[in-house]
């Protein structure tokens, strides 16, 4: 992800304005030992008072958000700006809550949650759906956590509850470098600095979300007045001073590698880069805090060959659309490359239903800083790439070069499609292993099959799945469902150092405060209803949606995004009924 601000020297900030931010820092300092005196309980009591000032908030939040990247008042797509902002966090401050309440009662947080074991000695969670709401509005979707290897059942009940487990013992004061493409993201960090590592925390918003900042110093209210959170808007050399700052305890970003590497261990560029480069080879980072970073990649589209309909080619094609267009494409966990079987009988049907998606798909303006240079990039590595409107569709030949595109993160409308033979398991596994060994980056991956071919393949495809290194992953489903569970847990497959960052190091959302995470894996329905009745699935996964309002194509999204977001907000039946209504006309 290219998201947070370049770090630069802070040597531009005058003393007004380092005054300004050891001010914040004073306040975060005063504010961890007044968290450290609460009970989980009176924890949980907060959350809910949060909570209420969020739902206050939504509809500005949104709205502010969607101006922000120029989607109007009646655009299709503006309905993304409410699930990736208020939806999010209202469903994360619900989770957070009975986590706590739990743990307040005396009770263990995964008290009722099923666990059981995945392959190699894993333990998974069965995290999502955990509420009966949940289980209707989006039946057909189930989310596990996967524990790393050796961490049994008893281990993950005895440390569930993370910092929540000893209350009263302080993590200090964290700085959170806000990403600037979700709105969501910035807070969701900080919430997780406050509840996994008892961290008050200092959040820099990213110059693009300077607009929101009214909006969240409202609807946070009630955790910057007792200094439990400080907002501080800034570029780079902000974000320097802050980094280098003696009394914050750690940092975290949602950002680039690039990013990461220059707070870690200096410029790599300029008079000072001979000494970053000398620092990296020494393993001497100039950074003296702990780091922790969601950082992004390219993440693949495993499409498993079977026997289609026109309508699943149809449904799925603008599932990927989806997966590379939502937000323009700004997105760390947007998918990039589509790996095909060159020997699938449909394959040319479904190449065929993808160009058409992808160039029917409401155009939108390309609004995060520098996005225009990638396309030009993303031109020059493919200049014989179809230009589709805003969008740029690469289809490597056989004997082309995939290179450029599985190994840059564009994080703009540009996606591509690589074709692999086999079929079977033949196919599941060279992809999974194309994917492992070819594309940068372990946040997400995404993985299409029908419930027949995944059938046949039986106990080889949860091998295959266990095979795949990626921190979340989607089956018949995007991981940006996963991204705003918040009972799952979003970050890179663990393994990553500060001299080889990947897509980052740790994890955030994670409600259930699960220790020793290895990977998120989702589960949705390959058909949408009314396809999924059990009459015409095929023995796949029945759901009462039709097509989901997150979808580029949803002809109703913005009006269902918005209904979800709402009765989510403040409950009211007459409410729900309405959007369902609108839900089946997408």
């Amino acid at each position: 992800m290219t998201s947070a601000t370049a770090v630069t020297p802070a040597a531009g900030l005058d003393d007004e304005e380092r005054a300004r931010l050891d001010a914040a820092i004073d306040d975060l300092e005063a504010g961890s030992r007044t968290w450290t005196a609460l009970s989980v309980g009176q924890r949980a009591t907060l959350l809910r008072a949060v909570r209420t000032a969020v739902a206050a908030s939504a509809e500005e939040w949104a709205h502010t958000a969607s101006a922000s990247k120029g989607l109007g008042g009646s655009h299709p797509l503006r309905g993304e700006e409410w699930l990736a902002g208020p939806y999010s966090v209202l469903g994360a401050l619900d989770a957070y809550a009975e986590t706590l309440t739990r743990i307040g009662e005396g009770r263990n947080p995964l008290e009722g949650i099923r666990i059981g074991r995945a392959p190699d000695g894993r333990t998974r969670v069965r995290a999502f759906p955990l509420t009966g709401l949940d289980k209707v509005l989006l039946s057909g979707f189930t989310g596990e956590v996967w524990l790393e290897p050796g961490t049994t059942p008893r281990t993950a009940r005895a440390t569930a509850g993370l910092a929540q487990r000893t209350p009263h013992e302080t993590g200090g004061v964290g700085l959170v470098l806000g990403a600037g493409n979700v709105s969501s993201i910035p807070v969701l960090d900080v919430l997780y600095e406050l509840l996994a590592h008892n961290r008050t925390a200092l959040l820099k918003v990213n110059p693009t979300q300077d607009a929101l900042v009214p909006v969240f110093e409202h609807a946070f209210a009630a955790l910057i007045e007792p200094g439990f959170l400080r907002i501080v808007r800034g570029g780079g050399d902000v974000g320097a001073y802050l980094t280098g700052h003696k009394r914050l305890a750690h940092v975290h970003i949602t950002g680039s590698a690039a990013t990461f590497d220059a707070i870690t261990w200096g410029p790599s560029s300029g008079p000072d880069a001979p000494a970053a480069k000398r620092r990296r080879r020494e393993d001497r980072p100039l950074l003296k805090k702990p780091i922790t970073a969601e950082l992004g990649g390219v993440s693949p589209i495993i499409v498993v060959p079977g026997e289609w309909s026109d309508a699943d080619l149809r449904f799925h094609a603008e599932h990927i659309a989806t997966m590379r267009l939502q937000n323009s494409g700004h997105n760390c966990i947007a998918g990039q490359v589509v790996i095909l079987s060159s020997d699938w009988a449909q394959a040319g049907a479904f190449r065929a239903a993808l160009r058409r998606a992808y160039a029917k798909a409401p155009e939108r303006p390309i609004w995060y800083p520098r996005s225009e240079d990638r396309m030009r990039q993303a031109n020059d590595d493919y200049p014989d790439a179809l230009v589709l409107g805003d969008r740029l569709l690469v289809e490597i030949d056989p004997e082309g070069d995939a290179t450029a595109v599985e190994n840059t993160e564009y994080f703009a409308p540009v996606l591509g499609v690589v074709a692999l033979p086999g079929t079977g398991q033949d196919f599941l596994d060279a992809a999974v292993a194309h994917a492992n060994e070819k594309l940068q980056g372990t946040l997400g991956a995404n993985l299409l099959i029908d419930p027949a071919t995944q059938k046949a393949l039986g106990t080889g495809f949860e091998r295959a799945i266990t095979e795949l290194r990626y921190g979340s992953i989607a089956i018949n489903a995007w991981t940006a469902f996963g991204f705003i569970t918040p009972t799952l847990t979003w970050g890179a497959f663990p393994g990553n150092t500060l001299q080889n960052v990947g897509s980052g190091i740790g994890v955030v959302h994670n409600a259930l405060l699960l220790d020793r995470v290895e990977r998120s894996v989702l589960h949705g329905p390959f058909r949408p209803f009314p396809r999924s009745l059990p009459v015409v699935n095929g023995g796949g996964r029945f759901t009462i949606l039709p097509k989901p309002p997150w979808f580029v194509t949803a002809r109703t999204g913005a009006a269902v995004s918005e209904g979800l977001t709402r009765f989510r907000a403040s409950g009211g039946i007459v409410g729900l009924v309405k959007t369902l209504v609108q839900a089946l006309r997408a």
